[in-house]
């Protein structure tokens, strides 16, 4: 299985570290960036070609990751379904969520093997936070409070400097970063139903708001408070605490892959697991985890769906348009 990349920024070095670290079949063919130096650095560094041209990748692999800035998305998927690659995309697909689902229905119709990179579906965290939640024993859920924060990626070990163009990535924090979160949100907590937000730009760059903070109700009655930052404290790494309550279960979590993650459910004693342990657990549980980068490898070499699918993100961005409509009307609700 011959690998190609579009995009050699970081979250390209991210997906290349975990095929290599996946154990699957799969060697890496080319890659191109509009910086070359950047592209020649991957091609260094994990055995690549340096390619001149996006079609030059296109044309010497057998699937083919796009991590371009967001507005080059859908026309890249595009080239690479009617080639008949497998393609994984990054997240988000497109500016909205009417141009993720007409990107869905493109792979959709030529058939192609298609993953996006809402990675948190495959992690173990969050897969045992879904599962004590979703535990009858739980009762229902209540109340709920999410934060994600890291600093402005435009800097730092990002540096993401079209983060900053909104022509290129077309909103900040809540679509480039956050729509993992309420990907995951409703995994964890069950449908949303409305949602209420406001949001701020701290750092004046324009369409680009760093500070979004939504009231969610739910569909079962619950509700709660998810909040994203870009922020400037660069000694702090992209963090992620949920908290959730149920009738008669508390569980919290903190960081993202591999906890730790802490349950008090009413007449029992009070629980934590974190690292290897987690993951143990998982295991014995039965839960989809694991290495998001592996699955695409093996589904695309045995030509068998893979998972999450451009299509799974439509919902995603359908909630996230949601609450940038709420904000640009001074946190009216808005159903979803």
């Amino acid at each position: 299985m011959r690998v190609g990349f579009l995009g050699a920024g970081l979250i390209a070095h991210f997906h290349a570290f975990g095929l290599a670290e996946s154990g699957e079949a799969f060697r890496f063919a080319g890659v191109h960036d509009p910086d070359h130096d950047r592209a020649e650095e991957f091609a260094a560094g994990w055995g690549a070609s340096a390619c001149a041209s996006e079609d030059e990748v296109l044309d010497g692999c057998d699937a083919v990751y796009v991590c371009t800035w967001t507005s080059e998305h859908a026309r890249l998927v595009r080239s690479a379904a009617e080639r008949g690659l497998a393609v994984f995309c990054e997240k988000p697909l497109a500016f909205d969520a009417d141009a993720a689902l007409a990107m869905a229905e493109v792979v959709e119709a030529t058939g192609v093997v298609n993953q996006v990179g809402l990675v948190l579906r495959r992690s173990p965290a969050f897969a045992l936070l879904r599962h004590l939640v979703a535990d009858p024993a739980a009762g229902r859920v209540m109340s709920f409070g999410f934060r994600d924060d890291q600093y402005i990626p435009v800097q730092g070990m990002y540096a993401s400097t079209w983060r900053g163009d909104r022509t290129r990535a077309g909103a900040g924090t809540l679509l480039e970063h956050a729509i993992h979160d309420l990907d995951i949100l409703e995994q964890v907590v069950g449908p949303v139903a409305d949602v209420s937000a406001r949001s701020a730009n701290f750092h004046g760059i324009d369409g680009i708001e760093d500070s979004v903070a939504t009231v969610v109700g739910l569909a079962d009655g619950g509700a709660g408070v998810h909040t994203t930052i870009w922020h400037d404290v660069l000694e702090r790494p992209s963090l992620r605490r949920v908290e959730v309550f149920c009738e008669r279960r508390y569980v919290s979590l903190e960081n993202d892959w591999e906890g730790p993650v802490s349950w008090s459910t009413a007449g029992e004693d009070h629980q934590t697991l974190e690292g290897p342990e987690l993951v143990a657990r998982c295991a014995e549980l039965g839960l989809v985890t694991g290495n998001p980068d592996g699955a695409f490898v093996r589904a695309a070499t045995a030509g068998t769906p893979a998972w999450p699918t451009l299509r799974d993100a439509v919902r995603p961005h359908r909630l996230v348009d949601a609450v940038y409509r709420s904000a640009a009307d001074g946190g009216r609700p808005v159903r979803v």
